[in-house]
């Protein structure tokens, strides 16, 4: 017979059990919503920044432009420690989610992904949080490279492009069908205000687009076979401005990543944990 004290099962209903109680932990809810409004703050920044690339004004219209505006704007490396905390906090509770939160399996392997999401982007602010810095660019371009000098290396950037594609896809749909709203706890009468939903699906829609482009760039660098057609977010956008109607567009994209930006703060507040 084997002792409670022994057993593995009775080790790891405990450990899930003690995981439960971490993911609805008051304190880890709150720094979760402190999560989104740091992504908030981030596409809102992008977005800015997107509209002055439209205008000619130049910067770097991805993720470390934005960290690094922040950081030179006024409290701006609290702002970036807030963000680290409220980044890793999203990303445990991802974890958790995906590990112990049963449902679906569909729904268990989004949490997961959303969680390596999530601690990539914390990792890179603290990054910026403690001096450093970080281009996008170079890093979608080095890893490419990296992919590439693999066996079948070309297929597998393709097919991160294509994954990357779908991925931009499915926010352009969760956009066009609000399903955002799923996430969200509503307010009286079972409704959110007319302005979250509208951010939302415009938020969603210009997001979509833009990582449909930079999955696209991914698929040029493997059949050209040059990892420098991989540039990321910031190449992404830089190529939206130089098609036809390129700044009408680009300003149409960084409108709609404000949009994301200002959704994203209405999740911090509604946003079902």
């Amino acid at each position: 017979m084997v002792s409670p004290v022994n057993d593995p099962r009775g080790t790891g209903a405990d450990a899930e059990r003690a995981a439960r109680r971490l993911s609805d932990h008051p304190w880890l809810e709150r720094l979760a919503r402190v999560g989104f409004a740091a992504s908030g703050l981030v596409h809102l920044l992008i977005g800015w920044i997107a509209a002055g690339v439209a205008l000619g004004s130049g910067g770097e219209a991805d993720q470390g432009g934005a960290l690094g505006a922040l950081r030179d704007a006024p409290a701006g490396v609290f702002l970036l420690w807030g963000c680290v905390v409220g980044f890793a906090a999203l990303a445990v509770w991802q974890a958790l989610e995906a590990a112990f939160g049963g449902g679906e399996v569909e729904d268990r392997v989004k949490a997961a992904a959303k969680a390596v999401l999530y601690a990539a982007l914390g990792a890179t602010t603290l990054t910026f949080a403690l001096g450093g810095s970080s281009d996008s660019g170079e890093t979608s371009s080095d890893l490419t490279a990296r992919l590439m000098e693999a066996p079948l290396g070309r297929v597998v950037v393709g097919l991160v492009g294509v994954a990357v594609i779908g991925v931009g896809a499915y926010h352009v749909y969760k956009g066009v069908a609000k399903t955002f709203l799923e996430d969200l706890r509503t307010t009286g009468g079972g409704k959110v205000g007319r302005g979250v939903v509208v951010s939302g699906m415009a938020g969603y829609a210009a997001k979509g687009l833009a990582l449909a482009i930079v999955g696209g760039l991914f698929v040029l660098a493997a059949v050209q076979a040059d990892p420098e057609e991989s540039t990321g977010m910031d190449g992404a956008l830089k190529l939206l401005a130089e098609q036809p109607l390129g700044t009408a567009l680009l300003l149409a994209v960084a409108l709609g990543l404000v949009l994301y930006g200002l959704y994203s703060f209405a999740r911090a507040r509604y946003a079902d944990l």
